[in-house]
């Protein structure tokens, strides 16, 4: 059951879509602070320790959307997702390699966003509760899933939460050609609504940080596979 302390910031500044977005959410039991742009939203988030971040891209002010999520990412893993009235690719991949969880394209269901919300904080939760950590080493890459820590070449590499789990789930499953589909059962879990190209975004990221120390291949007409 979820409890007061589970803070969720809607960073928005159309107000109907904020106070229709916080009034399902808050149905369902969680505390939820809005925001009107991006100066007060990081105000919540140093202040509060969010479950969640709901952050409309075209925000006004300095600091749009993304600009927040790049910022939010410097310190903090909180899940995000991104609201956005633009359907273009780009933006959608922009949100994604900033850091985002997930992204919803207005207009939009207010309870599809509430199931996407449940299924990104089922899945941190399960993130916290492995059973035995360990330690693997793929080529000069090491993989601590008991620190939640990547290092590669000796140094440490800052993942989101995401890339963490999805490097992860190939290092268990090293060795295997691995559809987009079985990624996003498997890391995003399988109650997740988005598409199969939010795995090429996060793959991208992966191999942008650790370069070609990953062994991380392209298996055409399937999907990805490391080693």
């Amino acid at each position: 059951m979820t409890t007061g302390s589970d803070t969720i910031i809607v960073v928005e500044d159309d107000h109907n879509i904020s106070d229709l977005v916080a009034m399902y959410l808050r149905r369902e039991g969680f505390r939820i602070l809005q925001a009107d742009d991006a100066e007060q939203g990081l105000t919540y988030i140093e202040r509060e320790s969010p479950k969640l971040l709901i952050v409309d891209i075209g925000l006004p002010g300095a600091l749009d959307g993304l600009e927040l999520c790049r910022q939010v990412r410097k310190t903090s893993d909180v899940p995000v997702i991104i609201l956005t009235a633009r359907d273009d690719e780009i933006d959608r991949v922009l949100g994604l390699e900033m850091g985002a969880d997930d992204y919803v394209t207005k207009p939009f269901s207010p309870r599809e966003l509430v199931a996407r919300v449940r299924a990104i904080l089922r899945r941190a939760g399960a993130g916290t509760t492995k059973a035995e950590p360990v330690i693997t080493e793929v080529g000069t890459v090491v993989v601590d899933t008991g620190r939640r820590e990547v290092l590669c070449a000796g140094d440490v590499v800052a993942l989101t939460t995401r890339e963490f789990d999805l490097l992860a789930y190939l290092v268990a499953n090293r060795g295997l050609a691995l559809s987009r589909r079985q990624l996003l059962d498997g890391v995003w879990g399988e109650g997740w609504y988005g598409d199969e190209r939010t795995v090429d975004v996060h793959v991208r990221q992966l191999r942008k940080k650790l370069g070609d120390e990953l062994p991380l291949t392209t298996v055409w007409g399937v999907g990805y596979r490391l080693g």
